[in-house]
């Protein structure tokens, strides 16, 4: 892997503090600006680094997000944790490395919302919940490479609402509500296992399933 250009690498550094700053300047230059002052470089080299859009400027505040998740636990610190408690402590530490911009996060996802960017929104979510998955130690290169982080990322988008709009102290109630999304996933992967067995219980779950889609009138 070659090393990121001096360019990158101002990029990488002015990341978190862009989203910061864009929690009073919105996504825009003047957060730049004011991310350059924190971080003691030159603004105009800091506009340079920076991607123009705010879209892509968002996106490179995720990417600074992930890179620090990934810095956030050693290996031994995993290694000791239940996979139920690698997910729950990496998602909870991401929402935690966004605590200092969660307006701005706010202002993101509506900006990410929009019809011209939901592709990259898209992009963006698969790209987290692959990482998560892949720090907690994940091979899988199967069926279920794909539906891990599609529950993943289910359970990581609701517990990001929930944890915008949380006012209690220490976001007890976003923390209570993530519990409970990853129980009910552990529930959910419990009873897809009991249903692997015979062509009869897998004939079941198919029609379990077209029922859901096709409830009987």
């Amino acid at each position: 892997m070659t090393d990121p250009s001096p360019l990158e690498k101002l990029r990488r550094a002015l990341a978190l503090a862009v989203g910061e700053n864009a929690v009073f300047d919105g996504w825009t230059v003047t957060a730049v600006d004011s991310a350059a002052g924190q971080i003691g470089v030159d603004p105009v080299q800091a506009r340079l680094a920076m991607p123009k859009s705010q879209p892509d400027m968002i996106d490179t505040y995720i990417q600074g997000v992930d890179r620090a998740l990934e810095g956030a636990f050693t290996p031994d610190e995993l290694a000791a944790m239940k996979i139920r408690e690698k997910i729950r402590a990496l998602v909870w530490r991401r929402l935690e490395i966004m605590g200092p911009a969660r307006e701005a996060v706010r202002r993101a996802l509506a900006i990410l919302a929009m019809p011209q960017n939901v592709p990259l929104a898209l992009r963006m979510s698969w790209r987290t919940s692959d990482l998560m998955w892949r720090i907690a130690g994940d091979t899988s290169t199967d069926f279920n490479h794909y539906t891990k982080r599609m529950t993943l990322g289910a359970v990581y988008g609701s517990s990001l609402l929930a944890w915008l709009d949380d006012q209690s102290d220490g976001w007890a109630d976003a923390a209570a509500f993530l519990d409970r999304r990853i129980d009910d996933v552990m529930k959910f992967d419990k009873l897809k296992s009991e249903w692997r067995g015979s062509p009869d219980e897998r004939l079941s779950l198919s029609r379990f399933l077209g029922r859901l889609r096709y409830p009987p009138r």
